[in-house]
């Protein structure tokens, strides 16, 4: 599989440019800055240490600190200027009264910068407008997604060259890693998130699927430490146990995310049963979504699918450690819009793309289930992931 450097075409940086445009006028807002790296990047093709002043009517500036010469090869943007201070703007922006900032991830002492340079102006979190632009998928986004998914089912497809009794879970999860850096995985998952951090890949066997960590997730694994809780463990797989592989790939920025299960030997016939359920609501709930069925119910639909099969006690978690989610969008960040959620209502659209994760804990023995990053399209969906979904048993 070859690699190479890929830049985001112009034409695709202006069409994001013309839709985001028309959303800064609807809220009446003079302009809005991009400080947070992910939507920068989306709007100039750059993650350089940058930020970018986005006008409802005029050419987007570009203000970078840092590394001048590679912004301006990376992105297509007309007006690129360099900065060393957040004063240095001030020459650049006009007088205004409402302004956007991604309140919802900038620092505070950024804020204050921030207001300090534009005076008396009011500020409005602009942060949903990138959210709601970034939810549709265009074609040459597709295709990186495509590519990502490529390298994840190639990933999948090594691991019973390296999964053998005695194995510890992080071994594993270090010899997948390499492989997948060997196709173009970047070995880094962005999540707009304070405090969350994880590798890009859960291995959990036996007792160790069902252990509950930090994560917003059915099941987290115990980690390495108490300064690592999450994730592979330094446990060493065995026979006759499951085992769940939670292996996401970023490629140029683009995540997708996957999860298969393995097991040496023999699979127990619980978690076969329970596989065999999670597949089941995966394809009836994505029938459903084509149908028009609104998240919140597509959610209260799955969780009636695991009742009436008898898994209700432990689908998406046990007890009060249950998740409220089925599927998170996914794209430049792990988990963006749309959500399948208890809390998220709204119908599921052509040019979407979610990993859907219905997943089985059971307290002190282990956890199962699949994930496959979807694409919806008109009248119909598309798994991206589409390797093999049934139990490896080496």
């Amino acid at each position: 599989m070859r690699h190479r450097i890929q830049h985001t075409p112009e034409t695709e940086i202006q069409s994001r440019l013309k839709r985001l445009q028309p959303l800064l006028e609807k809220a009446s807002l003079d302009g809005a800055f991009f400080h947070y790296k992910i939507d920068y990047f989306y709007l100039s093709g750059t993650m350089q240490d940058a930020f970018l002043y986005v006008r409802p009517a005029e050419e987007p500036i570009l203000f970078v600190r840092r590394e001048l010469e590679r912004a301006r090869r990376e992105s297509p943007l007309k007006t690129i200027v360099p900065i060393k201070t957040f004063k240095d703007i001030k020459p650049f922006i006009g007088r205004m009264k409402r302004v956007g900032l991604q309140l919802d991830v900038i620092p505070y002492t950024m804020v204050l910068k921030f207001k300090e340079i534009l005076g008396d102006v009011t500020l409005v979190d602009s942060s949903p407008l990138t959210q709601q632009l970034r939810k549709y998928k265009s074609p040459f986004e597709i295709s990186v997604l495509e590519h990502a998914a490529a390298i994840s089912n190639k990933v999948y497809d090594e691991i019973p060259n390296f999964l053998k009794e005695g194995l510890r879970e992080i071994e594993l999860g270090g010899m997948l890693e390499n492989y997948a850096k060997s196709l173009g995985h970047e070995g880094l998952l962005r999540v707009r998130s304070l405090n969350y951090e994880a590798y890009t890949w859960h291995i959990l066997s036996g007792r160790t699927g069902s252990i509950v960590s930090q994560s917003d997730s059915p099941m987290g694994g115990l980690g390495l430490s108490p300064a690592f809780p999450v994730g592979a463990s330094m446990k060493k797989m065995k026979r006759g146990e499951p085992i769940l592989v939670d292996f996401g790939i970023s490629y140029h920025g683009y995540h997708v995310d996957q999860t298969r299960m393995y097991a040496i030997g023999c699979m127990p016939d619980l978690f076969v049963k329970a596989c065999e359920v999670c597949r089941d609501i995966q394809y009836k709930v994505l029938d459903k979504a084509l149908q028009g069925m609104r998240t919140a119910d597509l959610f209260a639909y799955s969780k009636q699918l695991a009742e009436d099969a008898g898994f209700g006690e432990n689908y998406l978690g046990y007890g009060h450690h249950k998740v409220n989610f089925l599927a998170h969008g996914i794209g430049l960040e792990l988990a963006e819009f749309p959500f399948i959620a208890k809390t998220h209502d709204y119908p599921l659209e052509p040019g979407m793309t979610l990993a859907i994760e219905p997943k089985m804990v059971f307290p002190k023995i282990g956890s199962c289930g699949i994930e496959n990053t979807v694409l919806l399209e008109h009248g119909s969906f598309r798994i991206l992931t589409n390797r093999d979904e049934q139990i490896t048993v080496l």
